[in-house]
């Protein structure tokens, strides 16, 4: 029994990570399938920079294009690994000459463990089963959690990114706003000094 929880829980083998992508800057990611029929789960969500969008594409071991999209905000795929080697993940932020983006990734390959016969039937393959089907539902479960957290994480860092970029534009709206009065109360200081002082000429004896 030990022997099987322990097959059910390390079927999966996960890699998340936020990174930056400069502009004009292709950046790519990888993930081994060691035999045909895994799973792979890919995930990403753009938290930050310009419109929030990217170019991705997935390649399998023979260069061939699985997925692709242009100018995607997120994305959550699962698709079968039919050949055995190493995956690339790409982004492109190539729309994008000053601004980087910076995006949330999550690559996950997973294995379907196999049931295996219990060497004595009755109601410890029973319970053994049920106890399987329980571990399935909680996987499933926690996954849905996962990719809700995932969501709301995205979106609270969106509306941080957009806060922080409309407190940038009016600093700066108001440092100029600023200027342009000095700038008008300088010119009409001067303006008022050139006319008093030709005036005073004008009358001198």
């Amino acid at each position: 029994l030990a022997a099987s929880l322990l097959n059910l829980v390390s079927w999966a083998r996960a890699s998340a990570l936020t990174t930056a992508i400069p502009a004009n800057q292709r950046s790519c990611f990888y993930a081994d399938v060691d035999k045909a029929g895994e799973k792979i789960g890919f995930y990403f969500a753009v938290q930050s920079g310009g419109s929030f969008d990217i170019d991705f594409e997935v390649k399998d071991p023979n260069e061939k294009v699985l997925l692709d999209g242009l100018r995607e905000r997120q994305g959550d795929y699962v698709f079968t690994a039919n050949t055995v080697g190493e995956y690339a993940f790409c982004f492109e932020n190539d729309m994008s000459t000053l601004t980087g983006k910076l995006i949330d990734i999550d690559i996950m390959v997973e294995s379907e463990p196999r049931r295996e016969a219990s060497a004595k039937p009755g109601q410890i393959s029973e319970h053994t089963s049920a106890l399987e089907e329980s571990i399935y539902k909680l996987s499933a479960m926690l996954q849905n959690i996962r990719r809700t957290q995932k969501h709301f994480h995205t979106r609270e860092r969106r509306g941080f990114s957009v806060v922080e970029s409309t407190q940038s534009r009016i600093f700066w709206y108001g440092v100029l706003e600023t200027l342009v009065i000095i700038g008008m109360a300088v010119f009409q200081v001067y303006i008022l000094q050139t006319f008093f002082t030709r005036t005073g000429r004008r009358y001198k004896v």
